[in-house]
């Protein structure tokens, strides 16, 4: 029996034949649970380590199957999270250090209807519930890495009205899909936040997932990307050589109205004690970004060992509404770093982002009244992880993280002086179950 599971593609195999029975109709059902811990030695603002998880269900049907329409995927998918959050409880980070760090709840995530309009799969149009993580921004070598940034990045998560359309959060919106040869397009247009834009969390203000709001302006999103060799991999000598580049240039723009990060609305500094704490207002914010994926080097010998590089800037002009205005990662992926280790995977990445200099005039502004209050600038971390593949269904991924600046140089909460937060040491395991 042990020898059964070490070798099926799934710990549960074929759920006593739920899997099965869902593909006569076309469905497919994925289990995935995410679950790590994590603490910081050295740093932040307490010292623990803690536990955190993620289990992830997706429902899919292909109308092929199902009800015999060409081209139609419907897709249905929820997140249980559990456990605590370390860079919420420790680290007062901006970037925090998991990508699946979020309050606890079991909610919905993502809800749509996908149709394909050709059989090669060059147009395709997708309505629904969504979250924009799944396709716009995306470096494919960043999701080796744990920290959330190289997921959904700083400038987003910190600038779009409840941190925008991604992981735990969706909106409402429709996307459009076009493929042509090296060429792809994608474009959609959105529900302008993904809870009430005044709520304090977004996450606990859209608990269940299921708010569906339509009422909040809108968020539209575009991306340009090419990729060589243009169909899926090229034959060099008889053996399949991996996709080689993939270049990316992107920009957003939401109709929500923006806080002054300074300024309240009649014109005093918001440190001010005689403000009205209530910030100026402006219409509308926006960014553009750019993602590069390229391989490096393929050994000559097995072309399933390859080193790769990725890097992704994304940054805005407007100061005055945003706590970011820059923010990039960047990082190079060794794939099988030990012979015959095939779906083994080294890397090494960092991320920058740089506080808005009308929130650092902030800061500045509140020394009047708090002497020695620290103005914020950037914040800096590298990660080492390792993800290495034990079984078919389950990886073991050992991972190290350090922080410069955090939180791009607060004041640290337990210091009578006023004395920043000390740079951080972050230690951990991630493993992941594929059920």
């Amino acid at each position: 029996m042990l020898r059964g599971i070490t070798r099926r593609s799934y710990g549960l195999g074929d759920i006593c034949g739920l899997r099965e029975w869902l593909s006569k109709y076309g469905g497919t059902l994925s289990l995935v649970e995410t679950s790590e811990a994590l603490g910081n030695v050295s740093g932040g603002i307490n010292r623990s380590p803690e536990y955190d998880g993620l289990t992830q269900a997706v429902l899919q049907f292909n109308t092929q199957k199902a009800l015999h329409w060409y081209g139609g995927t419907f897709n249905v998918s929820a997140l249980q999270i559990h456990g605590q959050n370390l860079s919420q409880d420790n680290l007062a980070t901006l970037q925090t250090a998991s990508g699946i760090e979020a309050d606890r709840a079991t909610r919905l995530w993502e809800l749509w209807y996908d149709q394909k309009f050709d059989r090669e799969g060059r147009y395709d149009v997708k309505i629904g519930q969504q979250s924009l993580d799944q396709e716009f921004m995306v470096s494919q070598n960043a999701l080796l890495f744990v920290n959330t940034m190289f997921g959904w990045p700083m400038l987003p998560s910190a600038d779009m009205p409840g941190g925008g359309p991604a992981y735990p959060l969706s909106a409402l919106g429709a996307r459009a899909h076009v493929r042509a040869n090296s060429w792809t397009l994608l474009a959609g247009l959105f529900n302008g936040s993904p809870a009430n834009p005044n709520a304090d969390d977004s996450q606990k203000q859209n608990s269940s997932g299921t708010n569906f709001r339509l009422n909040d302006g809108g968020l539209a999103i575009a991306e340009l990307q090419y990729t060589y060799p243009s169909l899926g991999a090229m034959v060099r000598e008889g053996k399949k050589i991996p996709k080689g580049r993939v270049y990316k240039l992107g920009g957003w723009y939401d109709t929500e109205k923006f806080a002054d990060q300074e300024f309240d609305n009649t014109g005093l500094s918001l440190a001010n004690p005689a403000s009205t704490g209530a910030p100026q207002t402006h219409h509308g914010d926006y960014a553009i970004y750019a993602v590069a994926d390229q391989i490096v080097w393929i050994s000559p010998e097995d072309n399933d060992r390859t080193i790769s590089v990725f890097v992704r800037p994304m940054g805005t002009p407007l100061a005055d509404r945003n706590l970011i205005d820059f923010s990039m990662n960047a990082g190079l992926n060794f794939k099988e770093p030990i012979k015959h280790r095939d779906d083994d995977t080294f890397g090494v990445g960092m991320g920058y982002t740089h506080v808005s200099s009308r929130a650092s005039d902030l800061d500045r502004d509140q020394r009047a009244y708090t002497p020695g209050y620290p103005a914020r600038n950037g914040e800096t971390f590298v990660e080492v992880s390792y993800q290495y593949q034990r079984l078919v269904w389950w990886q073991l991924q050992p991972d190290f993280q350090y922080v410069f600046n955090p939180g791009a140089g607060v004041p640290n909460p337990n210091s009578s002086t006023g004395q920043r937060v000390k740079n951080e040491a972050v230690i951990g395991l991630r493993m992941n179950f594929a059920f």
